[in-house]
C-alpha cells in the first residue's frame, strides 16, 4: 500500500536529520548521568501523547530498561489524577506540572519537558519553575521547538513539522537516554 510506504520514507527522512541532534542527546545523556550518580531524580512531562511517552520513560528508569540493577529515581507527573485534576481546578490547568514539581522537585534533579509544539504551557511553567530552583531542564520538542526551545538548558528538536513523527523520534531519543542512564549505575 502506498500509504504505508509513504510513512517508512517520511520516518527514515526524519530519522537521518536526528543525526544533527547527536550532540544534544550526548549533553542531555551527561545531565542525567550526572543526576543519577549524584542521587537525584529524572521527572518527566508532557500532555497527551507527550504524557504518555513521560510516563513510559520514566517506568523504563525506575523498573528495567535492558538490564538487572537497582531502581533508580524518575517520576511522570502525569499519572496522579487526583494530583492533576485538584490542581487544574484549583490553580489553573497551566500550574498542573509546576505545583507538582514545587513538592517533588529538588536542585539539580532534572526535569524533561516533552511538547511536540514546544508552546504547551503547562510544561513552560515546570521549566520556569525549575530553572528559578536550579532543577536542570530539557526540552524535547518538534516544528522549531517553540518557546520551550529557549527556555531549557538542553533542547532536542526534531526537525518534523508532523506531531506523529516527533513523537516517533521522542520516544527513540527517550529509550537511548534510558539506556545512558542504565549504565550510569
Amino acid at each position: 500500500m502506498d500509504l504505508i510506504k509513504e510513512r517508512i520514507c517520511e520516518h527514515a527522512e526524519i530519522l537521518a536529520q536526528v543525526h544533527n541532534l547527536i550532540p544534544q542527546i550526548e549533553v542531555a545523556g551527561n545531565i542525567i548521568t550526572k543526576a543519577i550518580q549524584q542521587g537525584n531524580k529524572i521527572i518527566f512531562c508532557g500532555n497527551g501523547g507527550s504524557a504518555a511517552d513521560a510516563q513510559h520513560l520514566a517506568a523504563e528508569i525506575v523498573g528495567r530498561f535492558q538490564k538487572e540493577r537497582q531502581a533508580l529515581s524518575a517520576l511522570a507527573l502525569t499519572v496522579d489524577t487526583s494530583a492533576l485534576t485538584a490542581i487544574s481546578n484549583d490553580y489553573g490547568f497551566e500550574n498542573v506540572f509546576k505545583r507538582q514539581l514545587e513538592g517533588l522537585g529538588r536542585k539539580n534533579d532534572v526535569l524533561i519537558g516533552i511538547s511536540t509544539s514546544g508552546n504547551s504551557i503547562d510544561v513552560i511553567r515546570a521549566v520556569e519553575y525549575a530553572k528559578q530552583n536550579e532543577i536542570v531542564t530539557i526540552g524535547f520538542t518538534g516544528n522549531g521547538g517553540g518557546k520551550l526551545k529557549e527556555l531549557c538548558d538542553v533542547s532536542i528538536d526534531i526537525p518534523s513539522q508532523k506531531t506523529t513523527h516527533t513523537q516517533e523520534m521522542h520516544i527513540m531519543i527517550g529509550h537511548i537516554l534510558c539506556e545512558i542512564a542504565e549504565l550510569a549505575y
